[in-house]
């Protein structure tokens, strides 16, 4: 299953500011990852890998009109 960096960071359950904090980046370059206006570099991916549990080839950058792909609380 391919996910936006977004709906990783919100299926742990983490703010971007938590997920900032577990990455050692700004709450701003969650952000500007998220909304596509920077990318992750190659030293990072291992952290985001770990922090968000997802293997990194699984997360996608998704035009913002495709819909987020995340997990219902209610399943």
């Amino acid at each position: 299953m391919k996910i936006t960096l977004k709906a990783a960071r919100v299926n742990v359950g983490m703010t971007q500011k938590e997920a900032a904090a577990a990455m050692g980046v700004t709450k701003d370059t969650i952000s500007n990852w998220e909304r596509r206006k920077s990318f992750p570099n190659a030293n990072i991916i291992k952290k985001i890998e770990k922090v968000y549990r997802v293997p990194y080839d699984s997360i996608i950058f998704l035009p913002r009109n495709n819909a987020l792909s995340v997990k219902s609380s209610t399943s």
